[in-house]
């Protein structure tokens, strides 16, 4: 069937700017998939930090405008490309990239860009593995080199990628912290994890983590919030450790004698670059699916037409608990 002419319903944005720039229009072509891609029916979309650094233009890449924004959708498969076998029409599946945007009810994706969705999960669920979880497992494996028996610090764990980043970090052996902003979010770290819970927002809480450590720190920080934290994290951090820099929203002093005594790092993780590992955490992901240590929790849901609320509730809300997902 030509389907060359059927339209849908997509969220665009035209100029970068406040939340308000994202439209919904009803009038855009369905895209049709080229080679190796495939076309997928959106059932949900997460709503990632960096969507709003992006729609805001401040963001170190800017795409072409006009654009759909969205990159971890979850749905079906509606048809694939020339050289696709990995899935086929009809599979649930979910995304890490898209090539057309997913805040839509149709995106396009790069075959290697999609993976297989368990039944275990729903389209909510698998909206908001992508950039959580891959992110998770790159700063802990690929870049903290986190070993069994370390403790870990997931400073603003409540959100996608704290709630991926204690799931994983508890399969993977560790000694895990959190901290959230709510007494919510605190029980929800302690749900899908986390050893121990620290409120964030109350005076003294990182001399309660170095107490939990019985002072010498913690090996690994996986930082959600850079321009409020660092120079606490590198005060935390035990012999050897290492911040994991996920998330930063302004700058901060901080004294590099701190990482001196300590012999520490401070390294940075972008996603984008990740592409030859993808398939190795995808596998890793897939076997937490099936184990069922890997289950996203999912926090606020938005339809499409209100993407502009999400964009602005993810920045200004008081505290995450859970991850945040539009629905077609």
């Amino acid at each position: 069937v030509m389907s060359g002419s059927r339209l849908m319903r997509a969220i665009r944005v035209s100029e970068f700017g406040a939340p308000s720039v994202l439209r919904l229009r009803s009038d855009v072509t369905v895209p049709q998939p080229g080679r190796t891609q495939v076309l997928i029916r959106v059932h949900a979309c997460g709503v990632n930090p960096v969507e709003t650094y992006i729609r805001a233009g401040t963001y170190a890449r800017k795409p072409t405008l006009p654009y759909t924004p969205g990159s971890d959708i979850a749905g079906v498969v509606e048809s694939v490309g020339e050289g696709v076998t990995a899935v086929k029409a009809g599979d649930r599946v979910f995304t890490t990239a898209t090539e057309t945007g997913g805040y839509a009810e149709y995106t396009v994706a790069a075959g290697d860009s999609v993976y297989k969705l368990p039944d275990a999960l729903d389209f909510t669920q698998g909206a908001a593995i992508g950039i959580p979880y891959f992110t998770a497992y790159r700063a802990l494996i690929h870049k903290a080199h986190a070993k069994a028996g370390e403790t870990v610090l997931i400073h603003g764990a409540s959100g996608g990628v704290g709630i991926a980043a204690c799931q994983l970090s508890r399969a993977l052996g560790l000694q895990v912290f959190g901290t959230a902003g709510t007494p919510e979010g605190m029980k929800l770290v302690l749900n899908n994890g986390a050893h121990l819970a620290f409120n964030h927002r109350q005076e003294g809480y990182t001399d309660k983590i170095m107490e939990a450590t019985e002072g010498r720190g913690v090996d690994v920080i996986v930082e959600m919030l850079s321009n409020i934290n660092l120079s606490k994290d590198l005060q935390m951090l035990a012999y050897g450790g290492r911040v994991m820099v996920v998330g930063s929203r302004g700058s901060i002093e901080i004294n590099p004698r701190d990482t001196m005594v300590k012999e520490s790092s401070i390294v940075g993780v972008a996603l984008f670059f990740a592409t030859p590992e993808m398939k190795e955490c995808g596998a890793l992901l897939y076997a937490g699916m099936e184990a069922g240590w890997l289950r996203p929790v999912v926090g606020s849901q938005y339809p499409l037409e209100k993407a502009a609320q999400a964009h602005h509730d993810i920045i200004e809300s008081p505290g995450a608990a859970g991850k945040m997902v539009l629905t077609m």
